[in-house]
């Protein structure tokens, strides 16, 4: 049943490269996103407040790339398990530990790609942590695909082009299938970024077909991840809502005395892990006025705590440099419009160049770190 053509050298390489490309750019903006809502304690004051959109882009051609190459990797996996199915297993200790190898790679990388897909759709079917899971399998899928490549330099190399004396050994015959089969992986890809892409990258939003998210449809023209209802918060007014800020000089503050503050308005996208962003207006009170009014020093972090009863990120910290900019706001309205539940009323987080998740929804305690 392995006799099929197309099983080669020449096919699995002119796959192999594409593929290793989109594991190399998901990998450095996967550890880009990791660091932004993980970041290390000697980073974590430091983190870049520009430019805006870079966790736009960064995210979107991440998971936009991730798509990508799932389609890659199964034509690859396609390319080579006859190899996979070999007898016998084993002919020796450097070919077990190859196959041991290659075990490893094909195992971490299936499991690297299929559930970040499941992550676009929230839909976590398994009992372990998605973001440490995901970010550790980061780590072995690459690690397994660098010595893969370093053991199968020689045969990459004799077939990296149509030219190479690998692929001219090769049956002439089988040119016009595998540029067939190229090809085709090739329009596959394509249809796939097109009709996923414009969840971030709004001039494709039209193409938007299978994406989970569009950027334009939520509410106040704007998606959401988690609803008021999900978080158990209540969708009607709280009239005994108050922001407490702690600091040197502790206070707090109705929504009608936040109103009276003086209001700043900012054109800043807002973007989520699972791939999704979109361009918005917000307006609020600066956050380092409030930083400020509370006796913060200039260097001062802040830790936020949301309403929402429960969930990973409902503590959340904020180093200086997002602090203190200018543009990051305690959001009080959306497109000129006060904050609907499900957009975090009565105040949220708004800051650039920040993951969503961080972006903290229905926000009561501010503290000076």
């Amino acid at each position: 049943m392995f006799s099929g053509r197309l099983h080669d050298a020449r096919t699995a390489t002119a796959v192999g490269r594409p593929l290793g490309l989109a594991f190399a750019v998901c990998f450095v903006t996967g550890l880009i996103s990791h660091y932004l809502q993980h970041p290390p304690a000697w980073a974590a004051g430091s983190l870049p407040t520009r430019p805006v959109w870079g966790y736009r882009l960064s995210q979107g051609l991440h998971v936009a790339t991730g798509l990508a190459a799932i389609v890659l990797l199964l034509v690859k996996l396609w390319t080579v398990y006859p190899r996979l199915f070999a007898w016998p297993p084993v002919r020796g200790v450097r070919h077990a530990l190859e196959r041991l190898s290659v075990a490893v790679l094909v195992a971490s990388a299936v499991l690297e790609v299929f559930t970040g897909l499941l992550n676009t759709v929230q839909w976590y079917p398994w009992p372990f942590g998605f973001v440490e899971t995901h970010f550790a399998l980061a780590w072995v899928a690459s690690g397994s695909l660098l010595l893969h490549v370093a053991v199968k330099a020689p045969e990459i190399r004799a077939h990296w082009t149509a030219r190479s004396a690998g692929t001219l050994r090769l049956p002439a015959e089988d040119g016009p299938d595998r540029r067939s089969l190229l090809l085709g992986t090739a329009a596959a890809v394509g249809a796939v970024t097109l009709t996923t892409a414009g969840q971030s990258f709004t001039p494709l939003a039209a193409l938007d077909l299978l994406g989970p998210r569009h950027p334009g449809r939520g509410p106040q023209g704007l998606p959401v991840n988690k609803t008021a209802a999900a978080a158990g918060i209540a969708a009607g007014p709280l009239p005994h809502w108050r922001l407490e800020v702690r600091g040197p000089h502790p206070y707090a503050l109705t929504l009608s005395q936040l109103r009276a503050l003086p209001q700043t308005v900012a054109r800043l996208p807002i973007a989520c892990v699972e791939g999704w962003s979109a361009q918005a207006t917000w307006s609020g009170v600066r956050l380092r006025d409030l930083l400020d009014r509370a006796g913060a020093p200039p260097d001062a972090g802040l830790r936020i705590t949301s309403l929402e009863t429960g969930g990973a990120y409902r503590v959340t910290e904020m180093g200086r440099e997002h602090a203190r900019d200018p543009l990051t706001l305690l959001a009080l309205e959306l497109g000129g419009q006060v904050l609907s539940p499900d957009h975090g009323y009565p105040a949220r987080i708004i800051a650039p160049n920040r993951p969503g998740v961080l972006q903290t929804k229905w926000v009561t305690l501010l503290e000076v770190l």
